[in-house]
């Protein structure tokens, strides 16, 4: 099995490589290389949504997950698609305004203010990065169990697979492989159930009822609700739908979409086709807990099956779906950090953008540098759920309720979300640091939005009427220079 699954890794990542290379040929600036040239049709985007949102959580975290607790496997997809549709209601319409990166949209709820631009952009770039070694690290776990080589050297290749391409293709593509890896990651995941539950038949009883039979009780409840417990299984599905509507990669999409329409539809077409694929990841890890109940680490159930239940051929297909979930995410969140890192950051060291003609290059440049850095946080990490929870806590539950607020509610200013930013921050390392709440709650994810939300108003609340006065002060020196120019005249 080795040789075959490397060979066809190989063969399929040069695929990837010919595929980034061959769409994008013409790519000639900035926005070409970062946004597809603002102009990805509905196929496309609905393509590279879907790709990004199986990623590793969805595979690796979510199959493990619910190796141990049943059916809360599923919280991951709901959590998602829920997310993913309130994208679509809320945000897509800022597509009109053509924004570069997350932190221009942000700032531009609270009066375009330089100072939150700036701490923003340094958020959004770090938890790029941490998506980022979320995913190098789900696939590095696949590879190392496969071949049998050190998680290191595994981490190494993952994180070279999908460089090659994204650095010579930019988000051209990214859009097409992650098209194309969708189709694989549905096909294989889908074959997966299929013949994981159909190999517990026996001659009494189907592989379905085998598989509930042999779960304990509580697993098979409710969402296992009587396992986890509902507030860790709110956490959880909170935290997923918070990673959604704060993640700088699903706000590409937005941003490099055709048009407002052609975004709705591909968000509401993939949140739905989430939900339905939310059963998917908890059936694959319940069989494979009835199979071998005793792996030593859960994370490796998916391949597990692959390897003992389906045909050789089929089993190649289906591990390669998995680095295909692991492999779209990552090209997509490496993007989306790039187009911080030069829009934003870039422009704060420098005092100016980056020149037109050196924009390619220096896209590539950030792309190495980024991938680079997530690489090396990964070396810190084998855990993929607690890695992606904490990290969407600390990082973007702030960003999360600065979104929202600032689209939804005209009074929020740049000090209340100054203050969202790091009291969901605070909140969450807080909580994450002390294990009896962390343990009661499941992760810190609702003390930092209830935190992040309560500073956003009440700060907001106390700032908007200085706010106000600044306006109106800028409002009449702007009249009247105004006025002094037509006297001139």
């Amino acid at each position: 099995m080795e040789p075959i699954f490397i060979s066809t890794f190989i063969a399929y990542i040069l695929v990837m490589i010919f595929i980034g290379w061959y769409v994008s040929r013409k790519q000639k600036s900035g926005d070409d290389f970062l946004l597809a040239g603002r102009n990805v049709p509905l196929l496309l985007s609905l393509g590279t949504t879907v790709a990004t949102m199986v990623g590793t959580g969805s595979s690796m975290g979510a199959v493990a997950f619910a190796y141990h607790n049943g059916w809360a496997g599923a919280l991951y997809g709901l959590g998602g698609a829920l997310g993913i549709l309130l994208l679509a209601w809320v945000f897509a319409p800022m597509r009109k305004l053509e924004f570069m990166t997350m932190s221009e949209e942000l700032a531009y709820y609270v009066n375009d203010n330089r100072h939150l631009k700036k701490i923003i952009a340094f958020i959004i770039y770090a938890a790029s990065i941490g998506w980022l070694g979320a995913h190098i690290i789900g696939g590095s776990m696949y590879l190392s169990w496969l071949t049998g080589i050190d998680i290191t050297w595994a981490k190494v290749l993952i994180a070279l697979s999908f460089t090659i391409y994204v650095v010579i293709g930019g988000y051209t593509a990214v859009i097409w492989t992650d098209s194309i890896q969708a189709l694989i990651l549905f096909i294989g995941f889908i074959l997966m159930a299929y013949f994981s539950v159909d190999y517990l038949s026996t001659d009494g009883h189907s592989g379905w009822q085998t598989m509930l039979a042999a779960q304990p009780s509580e697993n098979i409840s409710l969402l296992a609700l009587d396992k986890i417990g509902s507030l860790p299984a709110l956490s959880l599905a909170l935290a997923i739908l918070v990673g959604v509507l704060a993640a700088p990669s699903f706000r590409q999409r937005i941003y490099s979409g055709k048009d407002v329409a052609s975004i709705r539809k591909s968000f509401v077409y993939s949140g739905l086709l989430y939900l339905a694929f939310s059963l998917i990841p908890a059936i694959i890890g319940m069989s494979a807990y009835v199979m071998d109940g005793d792996l030593d680490n859960a994370a490796y159930a998916f391949p597990h099956i692959a390897l003992n239940v389906m045909p050789i051929g089929l089993g190649v297909f289906i591990i390669i779906a998995g680095i295909s979930a692991t492999l779209s995410s990552a090209s997509s969140d490496a993007i989306a950090g790039v187009s911080v890192l030069l829009s934003d950051i870039y422009t704060f060291i420098k005092g100016h953008k980056p020149p037109a003609d050196k924009m390619l290059t220096l896209s590539r440049l950030g792309l190495v540098l980024t991938i680079g850095i997530a690489f090396i946080l990964a070396l810190l990490s084998n855990d993929i759920i607690s890695y992606i929870t904490n990290m969407i806590a600390v990082l973007m539950s702030g960003l999360c309720v600065c979104g929202l607020l600032g689209r939804l509610w005209p009074k929020y200013t740049w000090q209340g979300a100054i203050a969202s930013l790091f009291a969901g921050m605070m909140s969450a390392l807080i909580v994450t640091y002390h294990k009896p709440w962390y343990t009661y709650l499941g992760n810190s994810i609702l003390p930092a939005l209830g935190c992040a939300l309560f500073a956003g108003i009440v700060v907001s609340l106390l700032t908007q009427h200085k706010s106000a006065q600044v306006a109106l002060r800028e409002s009449e020196t702007i009249e009247q220079a105004s006025h002094e120019r037509e006297v001139i005249k």
